[in-house]
C-alpha cells in the first residue's frame, strides 16, 4: 500500500466482531508507515451525554446540547476528540484532516462548542482507535477494512444507525452482499 490514508473512511467488514469496532466507520486522521489514529463516527455513546460531559468539566453546554457524544474508539477513552468544520481554528493544534474536516484535541475547542460561537458543524467523542507499524495495512489486506472517500456530509451526519450501510453504498456495496467470512483466490 503506498501513501497515506489519512482522511479517509474505513469501513469494517462484517467479521469484526469486536464491539468497539462492529459495523464501525472511521474517519483516518492520520497515518504513516509508524502508526494510524482515527475518530469512529457512528457509535453514539449511551452512558453519558454532552450535558453529562460538560457538567463533568465544569462547563455550561447550552450552545452544545444538541451535540451525541461519540465512542471514539477503545485507546484514551477519558480524552476528548472533536472533529469540526475548518470555520474554527485553534493555533497550533487544529489540525486539517480533509476539505471541511478538522481536528481538535483540547479543552480549546470544547470552549468554543460551548460558547456562542461553536464550530458549524462537529462531532464529539471519547477515545480514538490507533494502530501500530504496519497492522493497520495487514487489517485492510486481510479484509477487514473497506476504504471509501470521506465526505463531510456523512461525517457531520447525525444519522447514526445508517451510517454504516450509506459509507458502504458509497463504494457501491450493498451490506446485504458481504459475507462475515472471507476468501481468497
Amino acid at each position: 500500500m503506498n501513501g497515506s490514508l489519512a482522511g479517509k473512511l474505513l469501513i469494517a467488514l462484517p467479521a469484526i466482531k469486536d464491539p468497539f469496532f462492529e459495523r464501525a466507520v472511521i474517519l483516518l486522521c492520520s497515518h504513516s508507515e509508524e502508526h494510524a489514529m482515527g475518530i469512529i463516527i457512528n457509535h453514539e455513546m449511551t452512558d453519558i451525554t454532552n450535558e453529562e460531559l460538560f457538567d463533568q468539566l465544569g462547563m455550561d453546554n447550552s450552545p452544545a446540547n444538541t451535540l451525541p457524544v461519540l465512542q471514539g474508539g477503545p485507546v484514551c477513552l477519558e480524552r476528548g476528540f472533536v472533529l469540526h468544520s475548518d470555520d474554527y481554528d485553534a493555533p497550533g493544534v487544529t489540525v486539517p484532516i480533509t476539505d471541511g474536516v478538522c481536528l481538535t484535541a483540547t479543552e480549546d475547542v470544547l470552549i468554543a462548542l460551548a460558547s456562542q460561537t461553536p464550530p458549524e458543524k462537529a462531532v464529539l467523542a471519547l477515545g480514538y482507535a490507533g494502530w501500530g507499524e504496519g497492522q493497520l495495512e495487514e487489517e485492510i489486506t486481510e479484509n477487514v477494512w473497506l476504504v471509501a472517500e470521506a465526505s463531510p456530509a456523512l461525517i457531520y451526519d447525525k444519522d447514526y444507525k445508517t451510517k454504516w450501510n450509506r459509507a458502504l453504498a458509497s463504494l457501491g456495496v450493498s451490506p446485504d452482499k458481504l459475507h462475515s467470512i472471507g476468501g481468497r483466490a
